[in-house]
């Protein structure tokens, strides 16, 4: 929106300055500051709000007892993220550009689902809140779409090896002529368990204050580097990664989701004011996830997301092996992040040190720019 006043006011007036808000990368930083500033506005108003409809977070009885004092504290913080976001991409984001209204439907969209999730929980008192079955039927619906649109509406790329149709081909990292094609249905099957898989292990992973946040953060800030580079084409032809025309507005979605994941820290931070909910870490997977997709990174995204991973995955091991064993575990209690608080970590620990392990795994990521 401010983008089309800008190169309104430069073509109409003698101001060339505003020709300055063409770059992405000084609305990128725009975007960061400005979803930043409007969740630190917000936030207060959107807690009041919260704590006024009683909206607070069912604690497990089987947790770590330390838990148990943040009975009550409000959930659905999640929508200021979404709010903060969808606005600031508005503002600072090239309209005209597909991937940014695809990005803001699968966010918005499986915002919703997790909005009736957690609606159903802490107002209507159902602990099971929306079915599994109905919340992976509307994500999977989701991500199909994305899918589907991606690969028959996306940026065909021209690499140094060969000529190929990059949105169906999934790309290796620290090789620069190994890519493996997928076709349509290939595609779609990825996009699908990328955009699924990273929406519910954010989920799964949001389970101490502040701890699925943070490594979204840096995540997103990660994938908006990926962002760029495959939309400049002097950058992508430089390192040997495809040109994706379109791809560098992505940059603009990732400032938003850090600045808005940054200024929703202030208030979730230990003790938290609010909780995420499924509002929100829903809505921050399935978008890194579809960020990670355009991109052509999804084992980057992998890398980068290794927390994320590492806890769907220890729900999946226990629950198996549960099944498996007639009542035994392997974990202490999962997702990773409960067991490492049974056997004695505070929980201020076990999330600092999760910080921690992610800042190394994006910057591991990174360096598969020029570790090719």
């Amino acid at each position: 929106m401010l983008l089309l006043l800008a190169q309104w006011l430069a073509a109409h007036t003698e101001i060339r300055a505003f020709n300055v808000f063409n770059y992405v990368t000084l609305r990128g930083v725009l975007a960061m500051l400005t979803a930043l500033f409007v969740s630190l506005w917000l936030g207060p108003s959107v807690i009041r709000k919260l704590t006024s409809l009683k909206v607070g977070q069912p604690i497990r009885d089987d947790g770590p007892q330390t838990h148990l004092s943040k009975a009550g504290t409000p959930t659905m913080g999640g929508t200021l993220i979404l709010l903060s976001l969808a606005m600031t991409t508005l503002l600072w984001a090239d309209l005209r550009n597909h991937y940014v209204w695809l990005l803001l439907l699968v966010t918005l969209g499986t915002g919703a689902i997790g909005f009736i999730d957690d609606y159903k929980k802490v107002v209507h008192k159902n602990p099971k809140g929306l079915s599994a079955r109905a919340k992976m039927i509307g994500q999977s619906a989701i991500a199909l779409i994305a899918g589907y649109w991606l690969a028959t509406h996306g940026s065909f790329a021209l690499s140094d090896f060969k000529e190929t149709a990059a949105q169906t081909t999934l790309l290796v990292p620290f090789f620069k002529t190994v890519a493996i094609p997928f076709g349509l249905v290939g595609f779609m099957v990825l996009t699908y368990l990328v955009i699924v898989g990273s929406s519910n292990a954010v989920n799964l992973t949001d389970g101490l204050d502040g701890l699925a946040i943070m490594p979204s953060v840096m995540v997103a800030g990660g994938l908006a580097v990926f962002a760029y580079v495959a939309g400049n084409m002097l950058h992508a032809r430089h390192l040997g990664f495809p040109f994706l025309p379109g791809t560098g507005e992505v940059v603009i979605y990732c400032g938003a989701l850090v600045g808005a994941g940054l200024g929703f820290l202030w208030f979730n931070a230990y003790p938290a004011e609010v909780f995420m909910g499924d509002v929100g870490a829903l809505a921050i997977g399935a978008g890194l996830g579809t960020v990670a997709v355009i991109v052509r990174q999804e084992i980057v995204f992998a890398i980068m997301g290794g927390v994320f991973v590492v806890e769907a995955v220890s729900v999946m091991l226990q629950v198996a092996y549960f099944k498996y064993s007639g009542g035994k575990r392997i974990f202490l209690m999962a997702p990773l992040h409960h067991h490492y608080e049974k056997k004695g970590w505070k929980e201020t620990q076990v999330v600092v040190r999760f910080w921690i392990i992610t800042m190394m795994l994006v910057l591991a990521g990174l360096a598969t720019l020029k570790l090719r």
